[in-house]
């Protein structure tokens, strides 16, 4: 059995699971726009948390968040569950699949995938794929992964481990999501959109005390502590934490720079559905904002190579994310202010 659901690349992994949820229940929105109306912008750098040996710098939303947010903002009803109990979470998946007849997202380890290559794997917890068909002879599964050029299929046992995947920075206890039912009439999307980039906006700018790790705050942070790496954990380690801030901003969760190009996306097709045509200078601001992100990662992966015509140090790196932090500070108060306006 296989629902009919056709498979659509994405440039992260979960606003493709959103999408191919929603797609199957006749909502058929564009990937910045469900990023968009999740308010997915977001930025950390926790050094509390150990990532393979190195504080997380972060540019994505807890997984789950997007898919928690977007649901809620359109009233839509849903279920999330893990199963501590490796058969009891197949059987839940099957019967979803085969009774109910609903795809269900996974969260997923990326490592085990088999259709990844083996060069692109890595101990990542927090993949988002899309389930929609069961072979029933062959115990094969039908996915939609975002990551992949088609739709893919993955045996039981395969899906099993990555469903369970123990490496990473957290265990995933076979998470998985899915749609209970839709109201029968969408609301209006033009104050939905409002809301969502000022509830964005406050996000990367709060203020509260104990969240100087989260947004511009979180950028200042790191723009701080990296001067200081290098006098504290010695030339070798300190390079090593300036290649995983790296990897993160380029490689895993689809990167910093790519959130901010999306978002900028988002607020175009904003402009369009909302009729406030200056959203459409703010989406060429955070696409200068994502290129300044980009230019930050190829002076940092230069300084990682100890390439000889770059001269960066690692006070450059905190004054360019210092910089960042006050492109970004700027662009989310005039952002918040702009949208107001148009909000009842």
């Amino acid at each position: 059995m296989e629902l009919n659901l056709e498979h659509r690349p994405a440039a992260h992994c979960e606003n493709g699971a959103i999408s191919a949820l929603l797609r199957f229940y006749g909502i058929d929105l564009s990937e910045p726009m469900i990023f968009g109306l999740a308010s997915g912008l977001f930025f950390s750098h926790v050094p509390f948390v150990d990532v393979g040996g190195m504080p997380l710098t972060s540019f994505r939303t807890v997984p789950g968040f997007l898919f928690k947010r977007i649901t809620k903002l359109l009233g839509i009803k849903t279920e999330t569950a893990r199963y501590f109990n490796r058969e009891k979470g197949m059987k839940r998946l099957d019967d979803l699949l085969l009774k109910e007849r609903k795809p269900v997202a996974l969260v997923v380890g990326m490592y085990y995938l088999p259709y990844v290559p083996k060069e692109y794997r890595f101990h990542f917890n927090g993949h988002n794929i899309c389930v929609i068909g069961k072979d029933e002879t062959t115990g094969d599964y039908s996915v939609l992964d975002s990551n992949a050029t088609c739709k893919v299929t993955i045996s039981r046992q395969d899906l099993l481990k990555v469903r369970y995947a123990k490496g990473g920075s957290y265990r995933l206890f076979g998470r998985m999501y899915w749609i209970k039912s839709v109201p029968g009439e969408m609301p209006d999307l033009k104050p939905l959109i409002l809301k969502a980039i000022a509830k964005n906006c406050r996000i990367m700018t709060s203020t509260y005390r104990g969240v100087k790790y989260v947004g511009v705050r979180g950028m200042l942070f790191l723009s701080e502590r990296i001067r200081t790496w290098e006098k504290k954990m010695g030339p070798q380690k300190a390079l090593m934490n300036v290649a995983q801030v790296v990897r993160m901003l380029e490689e895993i969760g689809t990167g910093g720079a790519g959130f901010r190009f999306i978002y900028g996306a988002f607020l175009q097709e904003a402009a369009q559905r909302t009729g406030i045509a200056e959203l459409n200078d703010y989406s060429a601001r955070i696409t200068e904002i994502g290129d300044s992100w980009r230019e930050f990662a190829v002076r940092a992966s230069r300084m990682f190579k100890r390439r000889k015509s770059e001269t960066c140090t690692y006070d450059d790196l905190g004054n360019m994310l210092r910089n960042l932090a006050g492109k970004e500070a700027a662009f989310y108060k005039d952002l918040k202010k702009a949208v107001e306006k148009y909000m009842e």
